[in-house]
């Protein structure tokens, strides 16, 4: 592993909790693949019948991840079930929600293929929103979507929640309807499976013209057991203060998730 894969106890290590402060946010964004763990390739062949039929670890794998969320002020979930057959009909971003005690949480149903799967995003929150909304992404096919939540109502903080296509071309009409939602924003937090580099993102596409933190490259999250891709990201504005940023040692899903603590700029009332 990378030394920028560590434990979530090393990441928290030193780190003042957030609820002592009110100025700082802890962060995390997981691609929890429906509750399907996966160490290996070979698992996409063997356990691809459980992205169709339901499955018993399925809910002991959502505690697991729980565990992790439980830690931090905001969580971006992609790869969730809103409630269908595979999933027991359990809606896994309102059961992760209350499992990490999360107050406020809210699900985007992307691909609704009833009754066997819920494609969703999810976005859990320990602090208040002042809006949500929710956003279809263009493309060839349907199927991706965003969720923009904004905290305070002067100078807010935009957090977008998203998933991305698969090709370049799609991905940089998508994040051109992420810029026209965010121009006006001065502090914008972009978390999610944004499935490209960061490198590539913040200079070939739309985000470039947006005044964003660089990244750094070596912050892979895919594959979970040998990650050589940079795929998950918390992108933030240049007006946040990053305390620290790591990918966590939890291979439970396909993707590691990355984990980041910011602190807000002084005034600055969510």
């Amino acid at each position: 592993m990378s030394k920028h894969v560590i434990s979530l106890s090393d990441f928290l290590d030193g780190l003042p909790p957030a609820e002592q402060a009110g100025d700082i946010l802890n962060l995390i964004s997981f691609n929890i693949q429906v509750g399907i763990q996966t160490a290996g390739y070979h698992h996409y062949l063997t356990r691809s019948w459980q992205h169709m039929l339901p499955h018993k670890q399925r809910v002991p794998t959502l505690d697991r991840i729980a565990d992790i969320l439980q830690h931090f002020d905001i969580a971006a979930l992609q790869e969730a079930d809103g409630g269908s057959w595979r999933s027991g009909f359990i809606n896994q971003v309102e059961h992760l929600a209350q499992q990490a005690n999360f107050p406020h949480w809210y699900q985007q149903t992307n691909r609704d293929i009833k009754p066997i799967a819920k494609h969703s995003n999810g976005l859990l929150s320990r602090l208040e929103p002042s809006q949500v909304e929710y956003h279809k992404l263009p493309g060839l096919l349907p199927g991706r979507g965003a969720m923009v939540m904004r905290l305070g109502t002067t100078d807010p903080i935009v957090i977008i929640v998203l998933h991305l296509a698969l090709g370049t071309k799609t991905q940089a009409e998508q994040l051109a309807y992420i810029h026209s939602l965010v121009a006006d924003a001065r502090h914008v937090i972009i978390m999610g499976d944004l499935n490209n580099h960061a490198e590539h993102l913040l200079t070939k596409t739309p985000l470039a013209d947006i005044n964003f933190q660089s990244v750094d490259p070596l912050l892979h999250t895919f594959p979970s057991w040998q990650p050589r891709s940079g795929l998950d990201h918390i992108l933030v504005s240049e007006s946040l203060q990053v305390n620290k940023v790591a990918v966590l040692n939890a291979p439970i899903s396909d993707h590691l998730p990355i984990a980041m603590q910011i602190e807000l700029p002084k005034g600055i009332i969510i």
